[in-house]
């Protein structure tokens, strides 16, 4: 029986710091992410694809604000499904240079939410581009915007981030998966829905990917969870004299060092709480490393020099390196 992995990619991935977005950059890094996900193919690996859209959805928020005058502004869930489209395009095409008759199957993905879930009033998923603080408060007085910084690099909109709690088109996910085809799906955390006596109704708000992309994991009955991400390992005590990387440890370790804070919320923390959520629900082994070193990572069973950072399920011989 083929094994099934969901690989979550960020959406910085694809536009990346000092980039302002282009297509021709976003295609050029859709082929980087590509050559990861045909490696991890090549090894007999079932492939689903959850990608981020955080610079992409903000920048097409302004896009709309900016063009309001001419044409309607759309809301942002429905902003959400226009990114998940050409995200997905872009990633389609990057996988079929890789080969051409390549199975892949795109799908816009809704993913229910409780209408009642606290994010709605603390704005906290940073989205679109970095702007000076005095460029930033100007947009959040003139369009109504909250806006923080982000992790010392600029100030980005904030919008509400509600947890996933169901993913609607996880059977069609599942067909295609069983069918052998590469599945890009819940984009963006996929467009956030609630639930209404005359059927789903979309909501303002981004969902985070990497806890869809855990919860889609579980739901597949997945065995690894992989988060694509700009730095090779996991880190402890970052900063610190004490400063150390973690190349396997085991789902207790996780929540261990979760609970004491190493992992923040706008950094590592949602990718560590997605993987040990899926580690507990069933899955085996979630790894965080770059585009380059996660194949390799997931299928070695030697978390030495040249590999990411794996958290297994399974107690055993775990152990942390520099």
């Amino acid at each position: 029986m083929p094994k099934t992995a969901v690989v979550a990619l960020g959406g910085n991935a694809l536009t990346r710091a000092g980039q302002t977005g282009t297509y021709d950059e976003q295609s050029d890094n859709a082929v980087t992410m590509a050559r990861a996900v045909m490696g991890l193919r090549r090894s007999g690996w079932r492939v689903v694809i959850v990608h981020g859209n955080g610079p992409q959805v903000g920048n097409l928020a302004i896009q709309h604000e900016e063009g309001r005058r001419l044409v309607p502004a759309q809301p942002l869930f429905s902003l959400g499904a226009m990114t998940q489209g050409q995200i997905g395009s872009l990633i389609s095409l990057a996988l079929r240079a890789e080969q051409i008759d390549l199975p892949v199957a795109a799908v816009v993905t809704h993913v229910v939410v409780s209408p009642d879930d606290p994010a709605f009033a603390r704005p906290s998923k940073p989205i679109g581009p970095f702007f000076t603080k005095a460029r930033a408060s100007e947009l959040a007085a003139k369009r109504g915007w909250t806006v923080e910084d982000d992790s010392g690099r600029g100030f980005r909109r904030r919008v509400a981030s509600p947890r996933p709690v169901t993913i609607v088109e996880t059977p069609a996910i599942e067909a295609l998966v069983a069918s052998g085809s590469i599945v890009i799906a819940a984009g963006g955390g996929g467009v956030p829905v609630v639930s209404t006596d005359t059927g789903l109704r979309g909501v303002e708000a981004v969902i985070d990917k990497d806890y869809v992309a855990g919860q889609l994991a579980s739901a597949l009955g997945a065995q690894a969870l992989v988060f694509v991400t700009d730095v090779p390992r996991l880190m402890i005590d970052f900063g610190d004299p004490t400063e150390r990387a973690l190349a396997e440890i085991d789902v207790d370790a996780a929540e261990r060092y979760q609970q004491d804070g190493q992992f923040p919320p706008g950094s590592m923390g949602p990718k560590v709480n997605a993987a040990t959520r899926f580690l507990r629900s069933g899955g085996d082994v979630a790894v965080i490393s770059t585009a380059a070193l996660a194949p390799v990572t997931l299928d070695s069973t030697d978390a030495g020099e040249g590999t990411g950072t794996r958290i297994v399920a399974a107690r055993r011989a775990a152990r942390s390196s520099t």
